[in-house]
């Protein structure tokens, strides 16, 4: 499968919940035309400094008039603080997406999206202690670090995706979407030190929702990433079970499992009590990287919103609209 993934981009066991980091064109894959989503994740607690992260995306879907496309803007911002130096990134990253409809027959559509934006990096210098500060007698924090970096830097982002999404079935009860890209496509420079070109990344991502009946279905999400020489896969899903017979109950509880290869298995629970959702997931770790979490990985939780606007151009009085 390749070398597991250290050092690369920051991900989420829930990444089916950060729909625009996976790939911009995700971006408006919903029943609704407004959506906002957050996701906090604090991994590694046996560590002295833990891993903490956070997403928050926001999403605005509007048909286009006399067609049966549409068009998503959206935000995405994430921020991400680890190690005993306080290294912190932030992201600032509007997006476009638009849904082009590619069948009469059912609700088919070919999307293609643009993310970018600032980027910010930090670290406290304060915090660093080098080879040069220790004297004879141990560590001296009045010497100077011997050390030329500086202690911050921004750049900006740039990511690139395409994703098909398609109804399935005699009654388009079922439903499926593909998707590929290409994050940093500017390979924007991202190093303390010298100018070393951001790695760019390929996001392969797929879902597939199966109604099992009126009041039941099953989700099935799964993300490739190749961030040469780094490479991930995840994948699994979640049972769901509304609280009546139809699928437009307000409650409903899901329930599953996803498996990050070589490293964590992720138990997920999940409540819809709309137009609210919550989630929250455990990364039960495996293989190597146990040893040092001492069965300590990272849980997340997750929290979204979701409705429909009372206008002319909402999807809800849309005969299609691309969701997932």
């Amino acid at each position: 499968m390749g070398s597991r993934a250290f050092g690369q981009d920051h991900h989420f066991s829930q990444f089916y919940e950060t729909p625009m980091l996976r790939n911009p064109s995700l971006a408006g894959l919903f029943n609704g035309d407004v959506r906002v989503q957050g996701v906090y994740r604090n991994q590694w607690n046996s560590i002295s400094f833990p891993f903490q992260t956070g997403s928050f995306n926001a999403e605005y879907k509007f048909a286009v008039r006399r067609s049966d496309d549409f068009m998503t803007v959206g935000m995405q911002v994430h921020y991400d603080k680890a190690g005993a130096v306080a290294l912190s990134t932030y992201h600032l990253l509007p997006a476009v997406n638009y849904h082009k409809s590619i069948s009469q027959k059912r609700n088919t559509y070919l999307s293609l999206g643009f993310m970018g934006g600032p980027v910010s990096r930090r670290l406290d210098r304060s915090r660093v202690t080098t080879n040069n500060q220790y004297d004879g007698f141990g560590y001296n924090g009045s010497l100077p670090d011997g050390e030329y970096f500086k202690a911050g830097y921004s750049f900006f982002d740039l990511s690139v995706g395409m994703s098909f999404n398609s109804t399935l079935g005699l009654d388009e009860q079922h439903s499926l979407f593909a998707g590929a890209a290409y994050h940093h496509v500017n390979k924007p420079v991202n190093s303390f030190y010298r100018n070393i070109n951001h790695l760019p990344k390929w996001v392969y991502s797929a879902g597939l929702k199966l109604m099992l009946d009126p009041g039941s279905h099953l989700t099935l999400h799964g993300d490739y990433v190749d961030q040469r020489p780094h490479r991930q896969f995840i994948a699994g899903g979640l049972y769901s079970r509304n609280i009546g017979e139809e699928e437009s109950t307000t409650v409903a509880f899901h329930g599953g499992m996803f498996y990050r290869w070589g490293d964590a298995l992720v138990p997920v629970v999940k409540v819809d009590m709309l137009p609210f959702t919550m989630s929250f997931s455990y990364d039960v770790t495996v293989g190597k990287a146990a040893g040092i979490a001492r069965a300590k990985g990272g849980f997340e939780l997750s929290m979204s919103y979701v409705t429909y606007l009372r206008s002319e151009q909402s999807a809800k009085y849309a005969q299609k609209c691309p969701r997932f």
